[in-house]
């Protein structure tokens, strides 16, 4: 029966080699398989998967009965040589990771680097994405995005790079784990300003949530919380230089970013150079408001 099957794989490149194919799979609810997905997973030689057990479920749920071999951030350069082995002898291999789109903030990346520089064909099955999917309905700018994923664990790297990324248009896409989500929105709300946002978690799961506004009701909404629960995806509006703000704007500026400074950690002259380069200000003016307000606390 296999062997029937096999002859309807996808069309490729008559090499004599086989195809690793990334398979999307769901981030939540299964119905969101695509039914090419499905039909790859039953023809493909053998699954790559970051988690077997994980993985397993899935085929369970589908009635796939394949092969299926682990293949995670620790054995992925050891994966990519035997899989090469396999390729070369004709054979199709499926690459999935737990959820998602392999290779997106999921093993996969070398993998799929590596086969390439083999000549041999590397083909996407597309689906499921927690980035495209919340940013579709985020209402924030979609002409032009900017995916982040996971920043740095290490403070000082995290807010180096956010620094670099406030002068950014595009919508930024952030991935973070729900015991770090509001550490992470204090340090952008204390870099960036309270912008445009829009916080995801649990997309396309039972418990799914959207909470849109800016960063200050965000954060706000998810202190209220006892626990924050399930993986959070994080949507901010790109910069706008061309802003302008009065006297008064500004000092609800700096007395929002003076609030925050207890969780960020930002200095005096830090929370100056940054609303300073974000509405092309002076920056002696505002480090002169922000000591004045600050004294005041």
């Amino acid at each position: 029966m296999k062997e029937n099957l096999k002859s309807n794989i996808e069309p490729k490149i008559d090499s004599g080699k086989g195809a690793l194919y990334v398979v999307a799979t769901p981030i939540g609810n299964l119905e969101d398989i695509t039914h090419r997905a499905v039909r790859i997973l039953k023809q493909v030689d053998l699954i790559a998967a970051e988690d077997t057990r994980h993985t397993l479920k899935l085929l369970n749920h589908f009635d796939i009965e394949n092969k299926y071999i682990s293949c995670n951030e620790q054995n992925e350069e050891k994966r990519a040589e035997e899989f090469i082995t396999k390729l070369n002898q004709g054979l199709n291999i499926a690459l999935v990771s737990d959820a998602g789109t392999p290779s997106v903030s999921d093993p996969g990346f070398k993998i799929v680097r590596r086969i390439i520089k083999e000549h041999i064909d590397v083909i996407p099955i597309p689906g499921c994405s927690a980035a495209i999917a919340g940013l579709s309905v985020a209402g924030l700018p979609t002409d032009s995005f900017l995916f982040k994923g996971f920043l740095p664990k290490k403070k000082g790297k995290r807010k180096t790079i956010i620094s670099e990324l406030a002068s950014e248009k595009p919508t930024l896409i952030f991935y973070e784990s729900p015991r770090r989500i509001i550490v992470l929105i204090e340090e952008i709300f204390g870099i960036m300003g309270n912008r445009p946002a829009m916080l995801a978690r649990e997309i396309t799961k039972l418990h799914e949530e959207y909470i849109r506004g800016d960063l200050e009701l965000i954060l706000e909404k998810l202190k209220a919380k006892d626990q924050v629960k399930g993986e959070c995806t994080l949507y901010i509006q790109g910069s706008d230089t061309e802003i302008k703000i009065d006297d008064n704007e500004l000092d609800k500026e700096i007395k929002l970013a003076l609030s925050m400074t207890h969780q960020s950690e930002l200095g005096t002259s830090d929370i100056a150079k940054n609303i300073a380069a974000r509405f092309s200000l002076p920056r002696k003016k505002v480090y002169d408001r922000v000591v004045k307000f600050k004294n005041m606390l």
